[in-house]
């Protein structure tokens, strides 16, 4: 059985005027992320990589934000189409473990929702999905509260 790793990044700033949405959870907090879709820049970073296991591009040459057929789109239903393309190549997923970077908000009361919305589109156990949160210790944008980011892991087992 061949298996693949998959490594993703993924940042966005954050901005006034938008909801914050994290792992497909609305987080109650005064700025949301900027992006054309929802921006949720965890999911985007599981996204990249799964496509990036397989060497199938990236978030952005899969759902460009010139396509207005992406605009405000759940990340949650872009990572449903990555996970079909996943099996479409012969693969499935074997686990995701993903480390959000943000000096705020708080998201420890979020993980579990967060967990169990991956599992439930990625049709995988939840004990195969892990979520971990650190700060920079106030340094660089994330340091300054202008932005957050997400680098994930995956592996994918051929079928």
């Amino acid at each position: 059985m061949a298996v693949r790793i998959g490594y993703g990044y993924d940042v966005h700033r954050l901005i006034e005027g938008r909801p914050l949405v994290l792992g497909g959870v609305e987080i109650p907090f005064a700025k949301g992320l900027d992006g054309h879709s929802d921006a949720d820049v965890l999911l985007h970073a599981v996204c990249d990589a799964l496509l990036g296991s397989l060497a199938l591009g990236d978030i952005g040459v899969n759902f460009p934000d010139n396509d207005s057929h992406y605009k405000d789109i759940s990340s949650l239903e872009l990572l449903g189409r990555v996970v079909v393309m996943v099996q479409e190549k012969g693969f499935r997923i074997g686990n995701i473990d993903v480390t959000l970077v943000a000096e705020q908000p708080k998201i420890a009361s979020h993980m579990v929702q967060m967990q169990e919305n991956i599992a439930q589109t990625a049709a995988l156990e939840k004990d195969r999905i892990s979520i971990k949160a650190t700060t920079t210790e106030g340094l660089g944008f994330v340091g300054k509260g202008e932005g957050i980011a997400a680098h994930a892991v995956v592996l994918v087992e051929e079928v």
